[in-house]
């Protein structure tokens, strides 16, 4: 819409002004206070920063006659979190792993229950040495 009819309309709606009732005119300025009412609340509402800039959380405001969140909003937030529990839990399980091979050496060292063969192999010797050479 151009400046020229914005004007036009304005003129059009103030001619018209003179011609309604009191009463119409009072429940008028009563919903334009409302409105500007809602505005506000509209602009102080809470919204996320970042990549999420745009999600706000209308059905938390009062009145709003929204019946939830909508969860929609949420699936990139829910897949990340999936994501990264996801990767803690390899990360866990493999650690896990990990130690419990070298407690099983370990403990066949310490218990002598190692067979003959292995203290006669040379790369067991060789990983004697660089293990202990790191203590």
């Amino acid at each position: 819409m151009n400046n020229e009819q914005a004007y036009r309309i304005r003129q059009a709606l103030n001619q018209g002004l003179n011609d309604i009732p009191p009463a119409a005119a009072r429940r008028l300025e009563a919903a334009r206070h409302l409105a500007l009412e809602r505005q506000k609340e509209e602009a102080s509402q809470l919204v996320l920063a970042g990549a999420g800039a745009h999600l706000s959380f209308p059905a938390w405001r009062h009145g709003s006659g929204h019946a939830g969140i909508d969860l929609a909003r949420f699936k990139p937030l829910f897949a990340i979190i999936a994501l990264l529990t996801g990767m803690w839990l390899s990360f866990y399980w493999h650690s896990s792993q990990y130690v419990e091979e070298i407690e099983a050496v370990d403990t066949a060292i310490l218990t002598d229950d190692l067979p003959p063969e292995a203290f006669a192999d040379r790369e067991f010797i060789e990983w004697l040495k660089d293990d202990s050479s790191a203590q």
